[in-house]
């Protein structure tokens, strides 16, 4: 039996748009996974409909998680799930965890990749440090993955493309808000952290993941940041993505504060049934936004 699941495990069918994939013809399929110690996402898309076909959420109750324990739990949900049991004509991968920081491309050297961790992160001498290249941004995600669950993946996949979920999130926020004329703030929230970004005249002002346990420290930390770039709550906008709805009590406390509030939008290219939520493509933000 498996440890460290809720009821060994709660499966959450956050999205279910077709069960009925062919599962002969997988050239044409495209499967994304993003994983956290708390949890695991997968979707399935149809390349040439640009469709989505499957997504799920599963979520991992543990309360000292370790990387051993999410193996684990990985392990768990590919025994339960026959679409995870094959091959795809791709497949990519993102880690959740605040194990990362950004570095100016022009300062990045990688053979220090290891000193640039160590300042906002407990490092081991073991850890495997890993880069993402922010393309078009003139940034370097540097982060540790989990190595024993890409492992897992490689026996399973054979090949796969794995990413850092800021990279995603910094990169598709960048890309969609550069040419916005006024300062933008982002949080996404997960389900025991959250990351703020703050994005003015085409750049990245900010970026960090915070811990949180209640509405009060959600809201102190958007208002710290706030203050310590000079952000008046009363002009810049606050923009909500991840586990967030209006009736949350996230946002409620929020709109309190700062004027200007409002949800991400879905921006995805792919289709999407009519019966679709936008809070469950809100919550998928970046696991939606990984493959292009």
């Amino acid at each position: 039996m498996v440890t460290g699941l809720l009821s060994t495990m709660e499966l959450k069918k956050t999205h279910k748009t077709n069960t009925s994939i062919d599962f002969n013809n997988l050239s044409n399929k495209h499967l994304s996974i993003q994983l956290s110690l708390d949890g695991f996402s997968f979707c399935i898309i149809n390349k040439n409909e640009m469709q989505i076909e499957r997504l799920e959420h599963f979520r991992f109750n543990d309360h000292s998680p370790t990387p051993d324990k999410l193996l684990q739990n990985v392990e768990s949900v590919f025994k339960k799930e026959r679409a995870l049991q094959k091959r795809y004509g791709s497949t990519n991968i993102t880690h959740v965890n605040q194990l990362s920081t950004l570095v100016p491309k022009s300062l990045f050297d990688e053979d220090r990749i290891r000193d640039y961790l160590k300042f906002s992160s407990k490092t081991y001498t073991n850890d495997y440090v890993v880069h993402d290249e922010i393309e078009n941004h003139d940034m370097v995600n540097v982060y540790i993955p989990f190595v024993n669950v890409n492992n897992f993946f490689l026996e399973r996949f054979g090949s796969f493309e794995y990413k850092h979920f800021s990279t995603v999130l910094v990169n598709n926020l960048l890309n969609t808000f550069k040419f916005s004329e006024h300062p933008h703030m982002f949080a996404h929230i997960g389900e025991r952290q959250f990351e703020i970004l703050v994005i003015a005249n085409n750049k990245l002002l900010f970026y960090n993941s915070f811990d949180y346990q209640s509405k009060e420290d959600f809201i102190y930390y958007i208002l710290f940041t706030a203050e310590q770039l000079a952000l008046n709550p009363e002009k810049f906008e606050l923009i909500l993505a991840g586990i967030i709805d209006t009736e949350s009590e996230l946002y409620k406390i929020a709109y309190r504060y700062v004027r200007k509030v409002g949800l991400m939008e879905n921006r995805s290219e792919y289709k999407f049934p009519p019966t679709s939520k936008e809070t469950t493509k809100r919550r998928h933000f970046t696991l939606l936004n990984q493959y292009s």
